[in-house]
C-alpha cells in the first residue's frame, strides 16, 4: 500500500485524531445522556457527526498552537 508523502501528516493526523477522540467521548456522553435505549447507536452516530465536523477543523488550526506551547515547557529528544 502507498503511503502518502510527509507533507500530508498537517491534516492526516488531526483527521485521525480527531475521529479517535470525538468517536470515544460522544459515545461516552451519549450513554450517559441516554443509556443503552433503542436507538442509542444512531443517536451516537448523529452526535460524533456534530462533534467531529466541529473539532477537525479546529484541530487544524490549534495542533500548531500546542506542538509550540509542549515546546516551550519539553526539552527536546537528544540526537
Amino acid at each position: 500500500m502507498a503511503k502518502l508523502p510527509p507533507r500530508y501528516n498537517v491534516v492526516v493526523l488531526p483527521f485521525v485524531l480527531t475521529m479517535l477522540m470525538t468517536i470515544i467521548v460522544s459515545g461516552i456522553s451519549t450513554f450517559n445522556a441516554i443509556g443503552l435505549e433503542p436507538g442509542w447507536l444512531g443517536t451516537w452516530f448523529e452526535s460524533w457527526m456534530i462533534s467531529w465536523a466541529a473539532a477537525f477543523p479546529v484541530m487544524v488550526f490549534v495542533l500548531p498552537v500546542a506542538r509550540r506551547l509542549v515546546g516551550r515547557v519539553v526539552e527536546p529528544p537528544r540526537a
